[in-house]
Order: C-alpha cells, then sequence, then structure tokens
C-alpha cells in the first residue's frame, strides 16, 4: 500500500490495463494528470493533437484498429465539451474508449466557476456509463470500473471526471493485477440455437447480413465458416467490411441506400435472413415495413435491446456473435442452394458496380488505391461521397482494416483515427481518405502528425463542393446547391507543405498510379490532392423513405 497523489493513481490505473499511449489536450485543471504524465513518459507515450476532438477520434481510431481501450485527455468547460463528438461516434458504433476530463475543484463545482461544465451531464446520452470522482478514495476502482464497462459485453465509450482537488490530494493505492479476459459471456441458449438449424434446414433461399458487431466479437472466421456451411450469400453494412473477404464468391457487397442492387434485391427475395450483430440502421433497411418481407428474419445480438427495436424479427438470440456461431457452426450440416446461388450470381452480372472509366473520378482512384497497397493496409475514411465509393470499391479481407464513422456519419472524424490506427500499428500502411469538406474540418491535424512522426497517407477527394450533400440537392431539391460549393484558393499541396508534410497533386488519369505508389513509400505524413469533377455521384442509390427494393442507378435515371 502506498501513499500517492491522485493525478499519480490516474497514471499507475493506466499502466495496470497496459495503456500504452493517450491521446489529449492539457489545460488548468487536468495540469496534476499531466504533471504525473510527465515523469512517466517512458511508460505512457502522449500524442498531444491540435483540438481536442481529434484526440478523442484518434483514442476511437487505436481501439478500431487494435480492439483494445483508447483513452484520451481533456481539461474541463471547452476542452471537456470538445470531445463530446468523439465521444458520441465511438457510442454510436460501439468502440470502446475511456475518456478522462477534470473539472473545478469539489469546493467550486455548481458555482459557474472559470471553465466548469457538467461534462457528466452532457455526455449522459452518449455513454456507457461516465463517473464524477469527487473522492480519491475511490479514484483507483472508478478506473478499473470503466475500463471494465467499456470493453464487456456492447463495447462503447466511458467517461470519467475527477475533480482538480482530487488530483493533487493524497490516497491509499495498491496495483491490482488486471485479468485478460474479464468479459462474463452470455450463456448460448441450445434450443434457440436448434429452432435456428430447423429454419435454415427449412430455407431454400438464405441469406447473411453482417454488421459492426460481428467485428467486436472476433467472429470473422465464425461468419465465413457459416456461409459456405449453409452455401449462403452474404452482405454487409458499412460497419462491417473486412469481417467477409471482398474476394469470396459468396459476398453480394454492402446494403443499403448505396449497397449493391444485388444485396439490397437479394435479401428483398430471400426467405431467410440471418443477421449478426447489425442494428438495422434506417440507411440499411430503408422503409421498415417493406425490409426483407418474404423472409424470417433471424437477429443475433448481444444487446437485447436491439432485438425487435428497428425491425420485427421472427427470432431473436441474444448473446456474443462468435460464440452464438461456434454452436451453431458446431451442430449445422452442411447445405446446398445452388439454384438460390445461380441467382444471386446473374444479379451480380446484370448489376455491377460501374463508374466512368474515361475521366478522373473517386472511384478510380480508391481501386488503384486498393491494387498497390499492402493487403493488411488500414483504411479510415471522413463522411461522404468518398466514404461510400471506399466500402464500394476497396476489397477488405481482414476485420479492423476499415476504420469509419457509420453511425454517427462524424465529418472530421477520419485523420484523428488513422494517426490512432498508425500509433496501434507503425509497421502498417494507414491511409485517410477524405473529401475537401471533411478535410476543412481537420487539416491542422497534419501538423500533429508530422510533429510526432506518424507517417499516415491523406487522399483528398477534391470536388470542391460537399459532395453527398450536393447529390440530394441534385436529386430532390431542383438543383439548389443552396451553400455546397467551395471553390476559393485555398491549396491544399501548399497547406501540407506549410504545416511540414510531403504533398502532390492528382488532375489526370495518367498521375493516379505513380503518384499513390510514390505517395504509400513515404516513411512521414504525406497529402494527394485529387481535383475531381463536381458532378460525380454515388451510385446506387435508395431515396429516403424508399424500400431497399427500389435501388436505382444512373442507367435508371
Amino acid at each position: 500500500m502506498a501513499m500517492l497523489k491522485g493525478a499519480e493513481i490516474v497514471i499507475e490505473c493506466l499502466k495496470e490495463q497496459g495503456v500504452d499511449t493517450v491521446f489529449g489536450y492539457p489545460g488548468g485543471a487536468i495540469l496534476n494528470i499531466y504533471d504525473a504524465l510527465y515523469k512517466n513518459s517512458d511508460t505512457i507515450r502522449h500524442i498531444l493533437t491540435a483540438h481536442e476532438q481529434a484526440a478523442s477520434h484518434a483514442a476511437d481510431g487505436y481501439a478500431r484498429a487494435s480492439g483494445k481501450v483508447g483513452v484520451c485527455f481533456a481539461t474541463s468547460g471547452p476542452g471537456a465539451t470538445n470531445i463530446v463528438t468523439g465521444i458520441a461516434t465511438a457510442y454510436m458504433d460501439s468502440i470502446p474508449i475511456v475518456a478522462i476530463t477534470c473539472n473545478v475543484a469539489k469546493n467550486l463545482l455548481g458555482k459557474n466557476s472559470f471553465q466548469e461544465i457538467d461534462i457528466c451531464g452532457v455526455t449522459k446520452p452518449v455513454t456507457k456509463a461516465n463517473f464524477q470522482v469527487k473522492d480519491g478514495n475511490e479514484l483507483a476502482d472508478t478506473i478499473r470500473n470503466a475500463f471494465e464497462i467499456a470493453k464487456s459485453g456492447r463495447p462503447g465509450p466511458v467517461l470519467i471526471d475527477i475533480t482538480k482537488d482530487v488530483t493533487g490530494d493524497s490516497f491509499e493505492y495498491e496495483f491490482k493485477e488486471i485479468s485478460a479476459d474479464t468479459d462474463k459471456k452470455i450463456e448460448v441458449n441450445e434450443k434457440d440455437i436448434d429452432e435456428l438449424i430447423d429454419l435454415i434446414n427449412k430455407s431454400n433461399k438464405p441469406y447473411i447480413l453482417v454488421g459492426g458487431g460481428a467485428i467486436s466479437s472476433g467472429a470473422a472466421e465464425e461468419v465465413t465458416a457459416l456461409a459456405h456451411k449453409i452455401n449462403s450469400p452474404l452482405a454487409n453494412t458499412i460497419m462491417a467490411r473486412g469481417a467477409f473477404s471482398s474476394y469470396d464468391e459468396l459476398y453480394t457487397g454492402m446494403v443499403g441506400m448505396h449497397g449493391t442492387k444485388t444485396s439490397n434485391l437479394g435479401i428483398s427475395e430471400c426467405d431467410l435472413l440471418i443477421v449478426i450483430g447489425a442494428r438495422f440502421s434506417d440507411r440499411i433497411i430503408g422503409n421498415s415495413s417493406k425490409f426483407a418481407v418474404k423472409s424470417n428474419i433471424v437477429h443475433i445480438d448481444i444487446d437485447s435491446s436491439e432485438i425487435g427495436k428497428n425491425v420485427a424479427v421472427y427470432k431473436g438470440i441474444v448473446g456474443d456473435a462468435k460464440e452464438v456461431l461456434k454452436k451453431l457452426n458446431s451442430k449445422l450440416t452442411p447445405k446446398r442452394h445452388d439454384e438460390w446461388i445461380a441467382h444471386i450470381n446473374k444479379l451480380k452480372e446484370r448489376h455491377p458496380l460501374k463508374y466512368d472509366a474515361n475521366k478522373l473520378t473517386g472511384q478510380y482512384v480508391i481501386e488503384v488505391l486498393d491494387r498497390i497497397s499492402p493487403e493488411d493496409t488500414i483504411v479510415v475514411t471522413e463522411v461522404g461521397q468518398h466514404q461510400m465509393w471506399t466500402s464500394q470499391f476497396y476489397n477488405f479481407s481482414k476485420p479492423r482494416t476499415f476504420l469509419t464513422s457509420g453511425g454517427l456519419g462524424t465529418m472530421g472524424y477520419g485523420l484523428g483515427a488513422a494517426m490512432g490506427a498508425k500509433v496501434a500499428f507503425p509497421k502498417r500502411l494507414v491511409v485517410n481518405i477524405a473529401g475537401d469538406g471533411c478535410f476543412r474540418m481537420n487539416f491542422n491535424e497534419i501538423a500533429t502528425a508530422v510533429r510526432n512522426n506518424i507517417p499516415i497517407v491523406q487522399v483528398v477527394i477534391n470536388n470542391h463542393v460537399l459532395g453527398m450533400v450536393r447529390q440530394w440537392q441534385d436529386l430532390y431539391y431542383g438543383k439548389r446547391y443552396s451553400h455546397t460549393t467551395l471553390v476559393d484558393k485555398v491549396d491544399f499541396v501548399k497547406l501540407a507543405e506549410a504545416m511540414g508534410a510531403k504533398a502532390y497533386r492528382i488532375t489526370k488519369l495518367e498521375e493516379v498510379v505513380p503518384v499513390l505508389t510514390e505517395a504509400i513509400k513515404q516513411k512521414e505524413p504525406v497529402v494527394v490532392d485529387c481535383q475531381i469533377d463536381s458532378d460525380i455521384k454515388v451510385f446506387p442509390m435508395v431515396s429516403p423513405g424508399a424500400a431497399i427494393s427500389e435501388v436505382f442507378d444512373e442507367k435508371d435515371m
């Protein structure tokens, strides 16, 4: 038993959890913790971001890429509120992060003190749990509990707010060994498994829909085994890219608003839909009353509150996806659905993803990047057209190689997340793909990457507009482009160079291969500005409120 300052207890508890990196930004209220961090810089690396929001996204990217809990620091008041978007992003996509903020001293709480904010009240709707520590004797156990909550069951963000006096006063601390696997598994109901097997045996047109929960649970191998055992086509949500190989013959692509015609039509025709770790977002299901109406829907999810929340299901199975599928696969006998698979293959032939190969497009840039990048490349995106093109045209074969803000759709997410992923895996290529609108929200973090020697590749699909919003204005708002045109004199190449990064510009088709090849060889942060036409759209598409079976593309228009 030792007497330590609260700030030192914070650092010791992070060491207990095996934390090797923290992303953050100091300020007055959290200075005691930063002082303790300074004395432990040999064991915990700190990445100072240009803005607190990037720190929370970096913690998120670290967590998505590694499967570990990401950690970020922020001070009181505006420092704390600046990480709320990152916390909400992690919450919507079930990503385990622990955000540690500090507040004014306990005797100043509730008095509108300088930089005081009720950050627990602010973040309550977007955290799995949050805690305010006003008694230092509770600090160590609170931190341990926060990590356990963040990573157990359905993962998610947890916030700990500590008053400044707690960080400065001394309390008893005793080291505690943290078990490598403390997650209590939900017992899989054998009757549920047997009922699902019966449904599979009776099905002639099965389909599997995989969500991000399959990646969280580490169930990629089990998903692949199931698809081949029952000879079923498989589609995914955007959160599940990499949970099933893009090269697999049973893969049909993403489903939903910008999903493939094959996935949208196939799911609309199937008689059994097995959904694994997905939450039936409106972007996936379209009109909920018309979603997969010909099928018995079976939903496997660790969170019982998701069962039947957005879509009525025939059967729900509550449990960890990996454990459920292990049990299911062990009891299944192989099936063949040759006629059904032949029909799905005809849909693939009839409705391939296409783009104009005669001009420079975002789709072509992403296809080239896919072709020349190592298989274990981690691809991160911002949000918008480039995000959809990446999901459509980049072939992922491994889990935790595609990081994107799916639920919240956070513009400005990608650059911070890419830095977090690169810190987690310094030897792997990490690429962030952005639109110019998103890049304007976070390009100051290029300076962070340079200062901390984090050699990421930043690709900007630069169409000089807010592309996805403009696409909606074009299709549904009579081409009234209200405040979506970004034509100005900002030069991303000069901007990147001014911050110390290497930079290239692509304006022609023939420049794509040599420039991207050169960019990914660099051992320093690189920005590639790809100039494309403003009116290139994302297809296929499902109109808001329509059934996914009403999917259309440019040819249909």
